[in-house]
């Protein structure tokens, strides 16, 4: 696996798409004007603590007795639910298999280096570019929590779906084998692997859990081993 740089070679974009680096950051271009940049500083407001201890995920991801604990998140897109995980104080390893998602999300990571209320969290988190099915397969060490939130076929958000839905959906591949990527999560030998959900959408891989935090929009289904 090779660990994605902020100042990388950008790589090729599918026709329709250009990546285009300026003074707010790198951005994804479409010709029908859409555009995607990694941005954290929209999160801020749910990054205070009294905030951040509340999110779903952070209850889901928590590991009794461990105060920082090591996760790894297997689909991390641009990586604003690691952001939440590592602002309550988990050290998170991200996996994006996108070459042009993977360059987004490096250039978000940078840009919060230097910003005074993401540096922290910002330095919990490193970014790894690559399939993260051969990488839990081959982890030195376990991690505490394995974190999921793939792309489903089928998956839709609502009739309208968002702007950055739309470039994300052109880029990212539907998860096409659930059972695979449950299979390597568990073979990396966490104490818990978490599982983002639409609220009423199945299992993933028919896989029932030990337990469901659920909110409105969203489920976390939480497999404890």
């Amino acid at each position: 696996m090779e660990s994605v740089m902020a100042h990388m070679d950008l790589p090729s974009c599918p026709d329709g798409l250009q990546l285009v680096q300026s003074k707010d950051g790198l951005t994804l271009v479409g010709t029908d004007g859409l555009e995607l940049r990694g941005d954290f500083t929209r999160l801020l407001p749910r990054l205070r603590p009294s905030a951040v201890r509340n999110e779903l995920l952070v209850k889901a991801a928590r590991v009794k007795g461990i105060h920082s604990p090591v996760v790894v998140d297997a689909t991390a897109g641009l990586g604003e639910d690691s952001l939440l995980l590592a602002a309550a104080g988990c050290v998170v390893t991200l996996y994006e298999r996108d070459a042009v998602i993977a360059a987004l999300l490096a250039d978000a990571l940078e840009r919060a280096t230097h910003t005074n209320e993401l540096r922290k969290a910002a330095g919990r988190m490193k970014l790894v570019k690559g399939d993260a099915v051969a990488g839990l397969r081959q982890m030195a060490s376990s991690p505490d929590v394995v974190y999921l939130d793939p792309m489903f076929p089928g998956r839709r958000k609502s009739a309208a779906v968002k702007k950055k839905l739309q470039l994300m959906q052109r880029l990212e591949r539907p998860c096409d084998n659930e059972q695979e990527l449950m299979e390597a999560a568990f073979s990396a030998g966490p104490r818990k692997v978490v599982v983002k959900r639409p609220a009423k959408g199945p299992f993933l891989a028919d896989a029932k859990p030990s337990y469901t935090l659920a909110g409105k929009a969203v489920r976390f289904d939480v497999y404890v081993r």
